[in-house]
Protein backbone atom coordinates (compact mmCIF):
# COMPACT_ATOMS: atom_id res chain seq x y z
CA UNK A 1 0.00 0.00 0.00
CA UNK A 2 1.02 3.96 -0.39
CA UNK A 3 0.40 4.85 2.42
CA UNK A 4 0.51 8.83 3.35
CA UNK A 5 1.47 10.85 6.43
CA UNK A 6 0.13 14.52 6.64
CA UNK A 7 0.80 17.07 9.28
CA UNK A 8 0.23 20.79 9.69
CA UNK A 9 4.20 21.02 10.69
CA UNK A 10 7.23 19.05 9.90
CA UNK A 11 8.46 19.18 13.60
CA UNK A 12 5.31 17.21 14.76
CA UNK A 13 6.36 13.97 12.62
CA UNK A 14 9.91 14.61 12.29
CA UNK A 15 10.75 11.39 14.35
CA UNK A 16 8.88 8.95 12.15
CA UNK A 17 10.68 11.00 9.23
CA UNK A 18 13.49 10.00 10.75
CA UNK A 19 13.20 6.62 11.11
CA UNK A 20 11.65 6.15 7.75
CA UNK A 21 15.14 7.59 6.06
CA UNK A 22 17.52 5.49 8.14
CA UNK A 23 18.91 2.72 6.61
CA UNK A 24 19.14 0.68 9.89
CA UNK A 25 15.32 0.89 10.39
CA UNK A 26 12.84 -2.04 10.03
CA UNK A 27 10.76 -1.31 6.72
CA UNK A 28 7.37 -0.63 7.89
CA UNK A 29 6.14 -3.24 5.16
CA UNK A 30 4.37 -0.34 3.18
CA UNK A 31 5.37 2.65 0.90
CA UNK A 32 5.01 5.28 3.72
CA UNK A 33 5.33 9.45 2.02
CA UNK A 34 5.09 12.18 3.94
CA UNK A 35 3.44 15.52 3.38
CA UNK A 36 3.41 19.17 5.11
CA UNK A 37 0.46 20.76 4.93
CA UNK A 38 0.95 24.15 6.29
CA UNK A 39 -1.38 25.46 9.02
CA UNK A 40 -5.00 25.82 9.17
CA UNK A 41 -7.86 24.70 7.12
CA UNK A 42 -7.26 26.37 3.94
CA UNK A 43 -3.86 25.12 3.45
CA UNK A 44 -4.62 21.89 4.47
CA UNK A 45 -7.55 21.40 1.96
CA UNK A 46 -5.18 22.36 -0.53
CA UNK A 47 -2.48 20.38 0.03
CA UNK A 48 -4.38 17.38 0.82
CA UNK A 49 -6.65 17.79 -2.80
CA UNK A 50 -3.51 18.24 -4.53
CA UNK A 51 -1.21 15.07 -3.53
CA UNK A 52 -4.38 13.19 -3.67
CA UNK A 53 -4.76 14.35 -7.51
CA UNK A 54 -1.03 13.57 -8.43
CA UNK A 55 -1.19 10.49 -6.64
CA UNK A 56 -4.03 9.09 -4.87
CA UNK A 57 -3.12 7.09 -1.67
CA UNK A 58 -4.48 3.99 -0.37
CA UNK A 59 -4.74 5.29 3.30
CA UNK A 60 -4.14 9.28 4.79
CA UNK A 61 -2.95 9.84 8.11
CA UNK A 62 -3.56 12.75 9.66
CA UNK A 63 -0.98 13.34 12.97
CA UNK A 64 -0.48 16.19 15.13
CA UNK A 65 -0.90 17.60 18.83
CA UNK A 66 -3.90 19.34 19.84
CA UNK A 67 -5.12 21.10 22.63
CA UNK A 68 -7.79 19.44 25.07
CA UNK A 69 -11.11 20.65 25.97
CA UNK A 70 -11.33 18.48 29.11
CA UNK A 71 -8.75 17.23 31.60
CA UNK A 72 -6.67 14.32 29.89
CA UNK A 73 -2.93 14.81 30.64
CA UNK A 74 -0.22 15.92 27.73
CA UNK A 75 1.15 12.88 26.21
CA UNK A 76 -2.13 10.74 25.21
CA UNK A 77 -3.04 9.87 22.15
CA UNK A 78 -6.45 10.11 20.51
CA UNK A 79 -7.90 8.93 17.04
CA UNK A 80 -10.41 11.16 16.22
CA UNK A 81 -13.64 9.63 14.75
CA UNK A 82 -15.82 12.70 14.11
CA UNK A 83 -14.80 16.34 13.53
CA UNK A 84 -16.59 19.60 12.11
CA UNK A 85 -15.63 23.22 11.61
CA UNK A 86 -16.59 24.50 14.90
CA UNK A 87 -15.35 29.09 13.72
CA UNK A 88 -17.40 29.09 10.25
CA UNK A 89 -20.53 31.11 11.75
CA UNK A 90 -21.46 33.67 14.12
CA UNK A 91 -20.99 34.49 17.41
CA UNK A 92 -23.49 36.54 19.09
CA UNK A 93 -25.53 37.27 22.32
CA UNK A 94 -23.26 34.37 23.91
CA UNK A 95 -23.79 31.93 21.65
CA UNK A 96 -22.30 30.57 18.67
CA UNK A 97 -24.60 29.61 15.36
CA UNK A 98 -23.03 27.48 12.81
CA UNK A 99 -24.04 27.85 9.47
CA UNK A 100 -26.27 24.88 9.42
CA UNK A 101 -28.38 26.68 12.67
CA UNK A 102 -28.39 29.72 10.54
CA UNK A 103 -30.50 27.57 7.48
CA UNK A 104 -27.17 28.46 5.11
CA UNK A 105 -26.46 25.03 4.55
CA UNK A 106 -28.25 21.69 5.01
CA UNK A 107 -26.62 19.58 8.13
CA UNK A 108 -27.03 16.02 5.98
CA UNK A 109 -25.62 17.05 3.05
CA UNK A 110 -22.56 14.80 2.13
CA UNK A 111 -20.05 14.89 3.48
CA UNK A 112 -21.98 16.15 6.69
CA UNK A 113 -23.63 14.27 8.94
CA UNK A 114 -26.18 15.96 11.22
CA UNK A 115 -23.35 19.02 10.74
CA UNK A 116 -20.00 16.29 12.08
CA UNK A 117 -17.51 14.72 9.32
CA UNK A 118 -17.44 11.29 10.52
CA UNK A 119 -14.77 8.89 10.13
CA UNK A 120 -16.51 5.66 8.40
CA UNK A 121 -13.48 3.67 8.75
CA UNK A 122 -14.53 2.09 11.72
CA UNK A 123 -12.20 -1.20 12.16
CA UNK A 124 -8.87 1.38 10.95
CA UNK A 125 -10.04 3.17 13.83
CA UNK A 126 -10.34 -0.12 16.33
CA UNK A 127 -6.92 -1.03 14.61
CA UNK A 128 -5.13 2.00 16.63
CA UNK A 129 -6.51 0.45 19.81
CA UNK A 130 -6.52 4.58 21.06
CA UNK A 131 -9.40 5.99 22.68
CA UNK A 132 -11.49 7.21 20.16
CA UNK A 133 -13.01 11.43 20.66
CA UNK A 134 -14.69 13.79 18.86
CA UNK A 135 -12.93 16.91 17.41
CA UNK A 136 -13.57 20.31 16.75
CA UNK A 137 -11.55 22.51 14.00
CA UNK A 138 -10.79 26.37 14.30
CA UNK A 139 -8.91 29.18 12.44
CA UNK A 140 -8.11 30.96 15.15
CA UNK A 141 -6.69 28.97 18.37
CA UNK A 142 -9.70 29.26 21.56
CA UNK A 143 -8.50 31.37 24.32
CA UNK A 144 -11.61 33.23 25.57
CA UNK A 145 -13.34 31.00 28.71
CA UNK A 146 -16.86 32.17 27.32
CA UNK A 147 -16.12 30.57 24.29
CA UNK A 148 -14.40 27.33 25.80
CA UNK A 149 -17.57 26.82 28.20
CA UNK A 150 -19.41 26.60 24.68
CA UNK A 151 -18.06 24.13 23.39
CA UNK A 152 -17.41 22.22 26.46
CA UNK A 153 -21.40 22.46 26.60
CA UNK A 154 -22.32 21.88 22.82
CA UNK A 155 -20.50 19.88 21.42
CA UNK A 156 -18.75 16.48 21.75
CA UNK A 157 -15.57 17.49 21.12
CA UNK A 158 -12.32 16.51 23.17
CA UNK A 159 -9.92 17.75 21.23
CA UNK A 160 -9.17 20.89 19.08
CA UNK A 161 -7.28 21.48 16.10
CA UNK A 162 -6.99 23.68 12.80
CA UNK A 163 -6.44 21.05 10.23
CA UNK A 164 -8.48 17.86 11.14
CA UNK A 165 -11.74 18.76 9.75
CA UNK A 166 -9.96 19.20 6.53
CA UNK A 167 -8.67 15.91 6.61
CA UNK A 168 -12.23 14.70 6.82
CA UNK A 169 -13.95 16.15 4.28
CA UNK A 170 -11.73 16.05 1.36
CA UNK A 171 -11.39 12.69 1.98
CA UNK A 172 -14.88 11.96 2.57
CA UNK A 173 -15.62 13.58 -0.72
CA UNK A 174 -12.33 11.99 -2.10
CA UNK A 175 -13.25 8.53 -0.94
CA UNK A 176 -10.34 8.46 0.28
CA UNK A 177 -9.76 6.13 3.75
CA UNK A 178 -8.14 7.97 6.67
CA UNK A 179 -7.21 8.64 10.35
CA UNK A 180 -6.70 11.82 12.53
CA UNK A 181 -4.58 11.29 15.06
CA UNK A 182 -4.04 13.59 18.03
CA UNK A 183 -1.36 13.80 20.94
CA UNK A 184 -2.70 16.04 23.78
CA UNK A 185 0.06 18.91 24.08
CA UNK A 186 -1.75 21.28 26.32
CA UNK A 187 -5.02 22.09 28.02
CA UNK A 188 -6.99 24.92 25.61
CA UNK A 189 -7.05 28.40 27.13
CA UNK A 190 -4.89 30.97 27.85
CA UNK A 191 -1.38 30.46 25.65
CA UNK A 192 1.32 29.53 27.97
CA UNK A 193 3.61 27.68 26.70
CA UNK A 194 5.65 26.85 29.13
CA UNK A 195 2.67 24.42 30.22
CA UNK A 196 2.93 22.75 27.30
CA UNK A 197 4.38 19.37 26.70
CA UNK A 198 5.36 19.24 22.60
CA UNK A 199 7.91 17.04 23.80
CA UNK A 200 6.19 14.26 25.01
CA UNK A 201 3.53 14.89 23.28
CA UNK A 202 5.46 14.29 19.70
CA UNK A 203 7.30 12.04 21.24
CA UNK A 204 3.97 9.99 21.72
CA UNK A 205 2.00 10.60 18.39
CA UNK A 206 5.47 9.45 16.78
CA UNK A 207 5.30 5.83 18.85
CA UNK A 208 1.72 5.56 18.01
CA UNK A 209 2.63 6.22 14.29
CA UNK A 210 5.02 3.52 14.29
CA UNK A 211 2.95 0.79 16.10
CA UNK A 212 0.15 1.32 13.85
CA UNK A 213 2.12 1.60 10.44
CA UNK A 214 3.55 -1.98 12.04
CA UNK A 215 0.04 -3.64 12.57
CA UNK A 216 0.20 -7.21 10.55
CA UNK A 217 -3.50 -6.64 9.49
CA UNK A 218 -3.45 -3.34 8.23
CA UNK A 219 -3.73 -3.45 4.57
CA UNK A 220 -6.51 -5.83 5.23
CA UNK A 221 -8.63 -3.09 7.24
CA UNK A 222 -8.01 -0.30 4.80
CA UNK A 223 -11.30 -0.40 2.84
CA UNK A 224 -13.74 -2.58 5.29
CA UNK A 225 -16.15 0.34 7.15
CA UNK A 226 -19.24 -0.44 9.23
Amino acid sequence: MYILVAAATAFEIQPLVKFLESPDSPAPGHEVGTLITGIGTLAATWSLSRQIDRRRPDLIIQAGIAGCLTDILPGEVLAVAEDHPADLGVWEGGRFSTVFDLGLADADTPPFSKGRLVNPYRHLLGLTSLTTVGAITVNEITTSAERIRWYQQNTRAIVESMEGAALHFVCLQAGVPFLQLRSVSNTVGVRDKTKWEMGLAIGRLNQALLDFLSQPALAETVNLQT
